[in-house]
């Protein structure tokens, strides 16, 4: 009887576990503190093939600028790539296997002597 009360336990437990990554909201806020402009930004799956659309949903995003980004993909994943695009010479920075359902600010910073693109989560 205990084993199945045990059973019981642990299915319960993957069942509210898979619910809470069903409603998981992976939506957060983009800062660019890089000194430039940016063109673009793109969030997938992590190391999915494609891109997708343009998120950011509007023309550009100046330096010092805070963006919402909202995107809906009908995945449940937590964990999603990063794609930025620079306006002034369409170079990009790609960041990996970020967990957007713990992450709800991303902010991103561009270092000249390194020639390195950031990212800060918070």
């Amino acid at each position: 009887m205990k084993r199945i009360a045990v059973i019981g336990a642990l299915l319960a437990n993957t069942l509210l576990a898979g619910t809470s990554l069903a409603g998981a909201n992976q939506d957060f806020t983009l800062v660019n503190k890089t000194g430039y402009t940016l063109d673009k930004v793109f969030v997938s799956p992590s190391h999915s093939e494609d891109w997708e659309d343009d998120v950011l949903g509007r023309e550009t995003m100046a330096d010092g600028e805070t963006v919402p980004i909202h995107f809906s993909r009908g995945t449940t994943t937590c964990t999603w790539d990063l794609k930025v695009v620079y306006t002034d010479d369409d170079s990009s920075a790609v960041w990996h296997d970020i967990d957007l359902c713990s992450v709800s600010k991303i902010t991103i910073f561009y270092n000249r002597s390194s020639d390195k693109t950031t990212a800060k989560y918070d």
